[in-house]
């Protein structure tokens, strides 16, 4: 068998993996016509713009060549997303009570964490985290920060597990940096 490790690559959200990008996130967003567009919009933004509104807004920081994310690839075929990029470019985080900042480090955080049914609960988030680690290398990124859930059950909804999931972020090497919820931990990464 082959190692999901083996068959992987990751490219950056770019003009040039767009479509690969809306092949991956289909008719509706991923989840309800998010277009990753959560925590990057107030929550009124966001309702206002659902579904194509936020597939503009998304379109919009693609043609403006910003720092959103990679996609995972399996034999050429888009199979996941994780959405990384500076802390500070977060609205909903960056006002968050729950997820505040824990001192004034430059982060990026990894706020969107998406895998095609078919390839859920097979290893590929781990593969995918790693692959975030790399590309965050390169770019000289000394701390990347994420906001995973702790499930409640082990066969919990995975439009609840859109930041990712605890164990996964362990696996990959990320460490509990602080936890005011129960729920949801601010892990860290250091490069």
């Amino acid at each position: 068998m082959t190692t999901t490790k083996d068959k992987l690559t990751f490219k950056p959200l770019t003009i040039k993996t767009w479509k690969d990008f809306e092949t991956l996130f289909g008719e509706r967003g991923a989840c309800g016509g998010c277009w990753c567009m959560s925590w990057r919009l107030s929550r009124t933004d966001f309702e206002k713009k659902k579904g194509d509104g936020n597939k503009r807004a998304m379109k919009k920081l693609v043609n403006n060549n910003e720092q959103i994310g990679a996609i995972a690839f399996l034999n050429g075929k888009p199979i996941g997303w994780c959405a990384v990029a500076p802390r500070e470019n977060f609205i909903k985080l960056e006002n968050s009570r729950v997820l505040k900042r824990i001192d004034d480090k430059s982060v990026w955080s990894i706020t969107c964490f998406f895998l095609a049914k078919e390839f859920r609960r097979k290893g590929y988030s781990v593969e995918l985290l790693k692959g975030v680690i790399d590309s965050c290398k390169k770019k000289k990124v000394k701390i990347i920060e994420a906001y995973p859930i702790i499930p409640y059950s082990s066969n919990m909804p995975a439009a609840f597990a859109w930041t990712g999931i605890l164990s996964s972020f362990k696996k990959a090497g990320f460490v509990i940096a602080k936890q005011w919820s129960k729920a949801r931990p601010i892990m860290r990464y250091y490069i």
